[in-house]
């Protein structure tokens, strides 16, 4: 007679985090400053100006935006500061930076607020697979929350997990 099957990982008090199932709903985009530069290097603060009050900044709505300038322009930081009051009455967050930096900032946000007060003393598997961009810096964050508090920490999925800590 052959030996019961024993699934030891769904009798275990692992819980799992997916980071993924706190993605911010939204579209992100782009905003290149540099398009609205003198040959695309040169930031003249009155044309700047002039392009700002005229953009129509509605196409923003409800959106995550990032500012950058793909060329090698040094942008004054008002210029930064100036686009953003236009666009903060509009979209949902704007920061400097490529969409990794925007990922970032908005995960910086929701793991700073976030209670995982339920993981104390439990082991905990920090799923890394991820079908949307989760930025690396999302995981630090975790571990670093979740160290103080869990048992123990891997990383992966249940069947094929990393150790990473255990008190």
């Amino acid at each position: 007679m052959a030996e019961e099957i024993i699934n030891r990982v769904a009798n275990s008090k692992l819980v799992t985090i997916n980071l993924e199932d706190y993605y911010p709903q939204g579209e992100r985009v782009m905003f290149d400053i540099k398009d609205w530069l003198l040959e695309e290097f040169v930031l003249r603060e009155k044309d700047f100006r002039a392009s700002a009050k005229s953009h129509d900044w509605s196409q923003y709505a409800g959106k995550f935006v990032a500012l950058t300038c793909s060329s090698d322009a040094i942008i004054p930081g008002w210029a930064h500061m100036l686009l953003s009051t236009y666009l903060a009455p509009v979209a949902k967050k704007v920061v400097v930076g490529d969409l990794e930096m925007l990922e970032t900032i908005l995960y910086t946000e929701i793991l700073s607020n976030l209670d995982l007060s339920e993981y104390t003393g439990i082991p905990v598997i920090i799923k890394g697979c991820s079908r949307r961009p989760v930025p690396q810096n999302a995981y630090l964050q975790l571990i670093n929350k979740l160290q103080p508090i869990a048992k123990s920490i891997m990383y992966g999925e249940a069947c094929s997990s990393v150790p990473l800590f255990k008190k």
